[in-house]
């Protein structure tokens, strides 16, 4: 028998975070490791005491026709990177990092063109976080320095998400 590698291993934790997801359109869960411990785990759901989509019946982005990566501030989610974040001590963040994944909920399928968003970019910068990998299917992903959003930051307004 094969022993899974330790890179899918966690992304396979983060694809179980995900079916905690509360979004009637993409669902994502990440989890935060730093030195093969893993410090804290995420999904995206409305923030605690307010009702999710799924409670609702119904997703205000998209009744509203709203593309992806647009308007997050109609969207009822506190998203899984910023869960995953909000829960980890600082200390354990810096020069961590996260793992991410992302399914469609339509089709049930992987999102293989799965990012982060704007925001969320922002907030994996300021905590410390030295790499993300994002699960693009069953066993492949690309993991992204984070150093890189940093000397690119023209490029942090223009990312696909959720």
């Amino acid at each position: 028998m094969d022993r899974r590698d330790k890179t899918n291993y966690y992304l396979d934790m983060a694809q179980v975070a995900l079916e905690r997801g509360t979004c009637l359109r993409r669902n994502f869960g990440a989890v935060i490791v730093k030195n093969d411990v893993i410090v804290s785990t995420g999904y995206n759901g409305a923030p605690r005491g307010r009702a999710n989509c799924i409670d609702i019946g119904t997703c205000i982005r998209q009744k509203m026709g709203i593309p992806r990566g647009e308007r997050y501030e109609f969207c009822r989610s506190v998203h899984a990177e910023m869960n995953a974040i909000i829960a980890a001590p600082r200390d354990q963040m810096i020069g961590a990092t996260l793992y991410l994944v992302g399914r469609d909920m339509s089709t049930g399928k992987i999102m293989s063109d799965a990012n982060s968003c704007t925001m969320c970019k922002r907030l994996i910068i300021n905590a410390g976080i030295e790499k993300v990998v994002i699960r693009r299917d069953v066993d492949t992903y690309d993991t992204v320095n984070v150093h890189d959003w940093v000397e690119n930051d023209d490029t942090l307004g223009s990312s696909m998400a959720y």
